[in-house]
C-alpha cells in the first residue's frame, strides 16, 4: 500500500469542460495530489488559462479544444492524448450545459436535444473512449482505471422548468451503472458525484439566482450558502 493512499503521482485523468466552474475544480484536485491532468474544453483560450494554474502544482498538463457532442473531435483528442501522455488512468465526464429555464409544456424539441447532445451523448463518447484506453490492447499493466460522471441532485429530487437537464443527468445514472457492472472485473470502477447547489455559472443558474439575491431555493440550504468546487475536489481524488 502506498504510504499516501491519496497520491495521484503517475496517473493521467481526463476532464471534461474542465477549464472552469466544477471541471476546473476537479482537475485541481486531481493536479494538486501529484496526477497528470488533460483538460477538455470547447474554447482553447479558456483551456490555456485553466492549464496554466494548474502547471503550478508541478504535473504535466494537457488542454485539448473538443465539444464532446462531436463524436470525430472525442477520437481524435483521444488519440493525441495517448501519444502525448502514454496512458489513461481516470475519466471524469463533467461536460454538461443547462439552457435557461422553461414549463415543460412549452419546451421544445430543439432544447431538449441541445441538453442531451452535451449532458447525455457527450457523457457515452466520452466514457467510451477513455475504456478503450484502459483495456487491452491499449493497456498491458492490468491497471483499469476509474470512471467519474459528473451527475446532479436534480437525479433524485423533482425540479421544475428543466426536465432536459435532469433527464440527461437520470440517463447518465444509468449508464454509469451499468458500465460499472460491464467492466468491474476488468479493474474499472465507475461511479456517478451528484454535487447540490455549486457557486458556479451553471449552478447559480439552477438555483434561480437573480441580480446577486439569495433566492427562496437558497435560503433553504443548512449552511447556509452555495457550495464551491473546492467542496467537491477531494471526492473526485478519492474515487
Amino acid at each position: 500500500m502506498r504510504p499516501n493512499p491519496f497520491d495521484l503521482t503517475g496517473k493521467v485523468a481526463l476532464v471534461t469542460g474542465a477549464n472552469s466552474g466544477l471541471g476546473l475544480g476537479f482537475a485541481d484536485g486531481i493536479a494538486a495530489a501529484g496526477g497528470d491532468v488533460v483538460i477538455w474544453g470547447r474554447r482553447q483560450d479558456r483551456n490555456e488559462q485553466a492549464a496554466e494554474s494548474l502547471r503550478r502544482h508541478g504535473g504535466r498538463v494537457l488542454a485539448q479544444s473538443v465539444d464532446v457532442s462531436d463524436e470525430a473531435q472525442i477520437v481524435a483528442a483521444m488519440a493525441e492524448l495517448r501519444a502525448t501522455m502514454g496512458r489513461l488512468d481516470g475519466v471524469v465526464a463533467n461536460a454538461g450545459i443547462n439552457t435557461h429555464p422553461v414549463s415543460f409544456t412549452e419546451m421544445t424539441l430543439a432544447e431538449y436535444s441541445e441538453v442531451v447532445a452535451i449532458n447525455q451523448f457527450g457523457t457515452f463518447l466520452t466514457l467510451r473512449e477513455g475504456i478503450k484506453q484502459m483495456l487491452p490492447p491499449m493497456r498491458t499493466d492490468g491497471a483499469g482505471g476509474s470512471l467519474v460522471v459528473c451527475g446532479s441532485l436534480t437525479v433524485v429530487s423533482g425540479v421544475p422548468r428543466i426536465q432536459h437537464y435532469a433527464s440527461s443527468k437520470g440517463a447518465g445514472m444509468a449508464l454509469t451503472r451499468s458500465i460499472a457492472v460491464e467492466y468491474g472485473r476488468q479493474g474499472i470502477r465507475a461511479n456517478m458525484v451528484l454535487p447540490g447547489r455549486i457557486a458556479t455559472d451553471l449552478g447559480k443558474q439552477e438555483v434561480g439566482r437573480v441580480a446577486g439575491q439569495v433566492s427562496d431555493r437558497e435560503s433553504g440550504i443548512p449552511i447556509p450558502r452555495l457550495g464551491t468546487p473546492d467542496d467537491c475536489a477531494g471526492i473526485v481524488v478519492y474515487l
